[in-house]
């Protein structure tokens, strides 16, 4: 029996539900619902006190167009895949199987784009900084001015984000991350949902790039 307050979140698509089950009836795979008590469920809006904002502010498609700002790597490839550039505020999700070279890919180019001027940071779950700070020396990266920090909290990721104003930031890897207003296990899906959210949230508000 369900019990009261409990939410069962499908591991593979992120479903929820509040009973148990042995298959996820969203995405049919075996035994992936797992309970994450204390939580909604994804999608649930919050009942709270009415909004004091204005709401949404409407614009028509023969206003001015204004150039988009971007971050140049000087990367070709990465930049032309990029659109041309990291568009500020933009949140860029790098995927790949283990092992693939998503860390040298990101850390390559976070160091091009400091060296461009760019004020860069690069933040590891994985890794310590000496490990980080290591693996960009043997590389030749080691005289890039990228700001390291080695962190797993969301709450501590985003307030260092909003005190030191960043142009580019690598989130490495967005797996790693938790968030103590969720009682889920970090790399979960619900961990990863609030983690990304909350992550884009700041990209669109301090208009900082972020590649998860």
């Amino acid at each position: 029996m369900a019990r009261d307050g409990a939410t069962y979140v499908c591991q593979s698509c992120g479903a929820s539900q509040s009973r148990w089950s042995g298959q996820c009836p969203a995405c049919g795979t075996w035994n992936a619902m797992v309970e994450e008590s204390g939580i909604r469920p994804p999608g649930a809006l919050a009942a709270s006190r009415p909004s004091r904002t204005r709401g949404l502010d409407f614009q028509g498609l023969s206003g001015e167009v204004r150039a988009l700002p971007r971050i140049q790597t000087g990367i070709e490839e990465f930049d032309r895949v990029c659109g041309g550039g990291v568009a500020r505020g933009s949140a860029i999700l790098v995927g790949g199987d283990p092992g693939v070279g998503k860390s040298t890919l990101l850390m390559q180019a976070v160091a091009a784009a400091a060296t461009r001027g760019a004020s860069c940071a690069y933040i590891s779950g994985e890794e310590s900084v000496d490990q980080v700070r290591s693996r960009a020396q043997r590389m030749g990266l080691g005289a890039a001015p990228v700001q390291l920090a080695a962190e797993t909290s969301l709450r501590n990721v985003l307030d260092g984000l909003k005190r030191s104003k960043f142009d580019l930031v690598v989130i490495d890897s967005i797996q790693t991350l938790w968030s103590d207003a969720h009682d889920a296990a970090p790399g979960s899906v619900t961990q990863v949902r609030a983690a990304s959210a909350e992550l884009v949230r700041l990209a669109k508000k301090e208009g900082v790039a972020v590649i998860l």
